[in-house]
C-alpha cells in the first residue's frame, strides 16, 4: 500500500485507509462538501470530497476503513488529499495492523529508561509515588505506554505519551547538571507526572481523540487530580513537597492563556515547562520537515498554525 508519510503533491492514490473522521461541510458558495481525516500507521491526511452525491461516494462513515480514488494535492504548506471515488471496505481487504501509527522507537525499552530514572530518585516520598504509578498500577502503566500524547500536533502515535515524557525527563535531567540549585528529584518528577492526565483526557487508537472528561477538564486538571489522589494513599508525604509537585503539573504549559491554571511559580516549574515545549516544538517541526513537500528546487513549507510561522528547511 501507498503509506500516507511517502504521498507527494500530483501522486494518484488508490488504496484503502481508516476514517479517523467524517464531518459534513458547506463552502462559501453555498456547496456541499465532507472534510474527512484519513489514517495509517504512519500519520494523517486531510482529505476533502468536493461532490459527495456523485455516482463515484458510496456510503461510509468514521472509524470505517475506505477504499479511497483521489490526487495528493497542497494547502497551507500541507499535504491534502481531493477524492474522486470511496467505498467501505469489506473485512479482508486490509490488515489492521497498517493503520495504526507506532513510535519508531521500542516501547519497551522506553518504558525501561523510565523505571530507571524511577529507581535513581533518592526522596522516598516521590520514589513512593512514581512507583505506585508506573511499577504497582498495572492497567495505568499499560495506558500510558499506549497513548499518544495528542491528537493531531505532536506525537499523535501509539507510545507517543511515553516517547514524550521519557524526552522531557532526559532534558530536565540535563538540567539539573548545568543548573545545580535544581531539585533533582522534584524536577524529575514532575517530568514523569505532567502529562499522565492525558490517559484520561484522549481516548484509546484507533479512535484518539478528547474524551468527555478531556474536553471538560483537560489534561492538567485531570493530572492534577491523579496525583493528589496518589499521594493521599501516602502516610506523611511532606504537604510543602506535595504542593511543589502539583503546582509544575498545574504550570508546566508556562501561560494562563496557554492552559495552566498558575503560571511557574518556582525554578523547577519555569525548567518543566522549557522542558515540554522544547520536546513539543522540536517534534512538530521534525514531523513537518518530513511530511512536508515543497517544489523541487524549492525550501520553503508554507505556514504553520502551531508554530506561527511560514517554516523553511535549513540549507545544505
Amino acid at each position: 500500500m501507498k503509506y500516507i508519510e511517502t504521498l507527494r503533491e500530483g501522486e494518484k492514490v488508490a488504496d484503502i485507509y481508516f476514517c479517523k473522521s467524517k464531518t459534513a461541510a458547506t463552502t462559501k458558495n453555498g456547496k456541499p462538501y465532507d472534510s474527512v481525516i484519513l489514517q495509517d500507521k504512519t500519520g494523517i491526511i486531510d482529505a476533502k470530497i468536493w461532490d459527495p452525491n456523485s455516482l463515484g461516494i458510496d456510503d461510509f462513515e468514521a472509524m470505517d476503513y475506505v477504499d479511497i480514488v483521489g490526487e495528493v494535492t497542497m494547502f497551507n504548506g500541507a499535504k491534502q488529499l481531493n477524492v474522486k471515488r470511496a467505498r467501505k471496505a469489506k473485512e479482508g481487504e486490509y490488515d489492521e495492523g497498517e493503520y495504526l501509527p507506532v513510535s519508531e522507537k521500542n516501547i519497551d525499552g522506553m518504558y525501561k529508561e523510565l523505571l530507571e530514572f524511577i529507581s535513581s530518585i533518592n526522596n522516598t516520598y516521590l520514589k513512593k509515588l512514581l512507583e505506585q504509578f508506573f511499577i504497582e498500577d498495572k492497567e495505568f502503566a499499560n495506558s500510558f505506554k499506549k497513548n499518544s500524547a495528542a491528537k493531531s500536533v505532536h506525537h499523535s502515535f501509539i507510545g507517543g505519551l511515553l516517547e514524550h515524557t521519557l524526552s522531557v525527563t532526559k532534558l530536565c535531567n540535563e538540567y539539573t547538571k548545568l543548573y545545580p540549585l535544581l531539585n533533582r528529584d522534584l524536577l524529575l518528577s514532575a517530568a514523569m507526572f505532567h502529562d499522565i492526565g492525558k490517559t484520561h483526557e484522549l481516548s484509546k487508537f484507533p479512535n484518539n481523540d478528547y474524551t468527555d472528561e478531556g474536553q471538560l477538564l483537560g489534561h492538567i486538571v485531570i493530572g492534577y487530580q491523579m496525583v493528589s489522589e496518589g499521594i493521599s494513599k501516602l502516610d506523611g508525604f511532606p504537604e510543602k513537597l506535595g504542593n511543589e509537585l502539583k503546582h509544575c503539573i498545574l504550570s508546566h504549559h508556562g501561560e494562563l492563556e496557554y492552559g495552566s491554571p498558575k503560571k511557574p511559580a518556582i525554578i523547577e516549574a519555569v525548567a518543566l515547562n522549557f522542558a515540554d515545549n522544547t520536546d513539543a516544538k522540536l517534534e512538530t517541526m521534525k514531523e513537518i520537515l518530513l511530511n512536508g513537500n515543497p517544489q523541487e528546487g524549492q525550501e520553503w513549507l508554507g505556514y504553520n498554525r502551531f508554530m506561527d510561522s511560514n517554516i523553511r528547511r535549513t540549507g545544505k
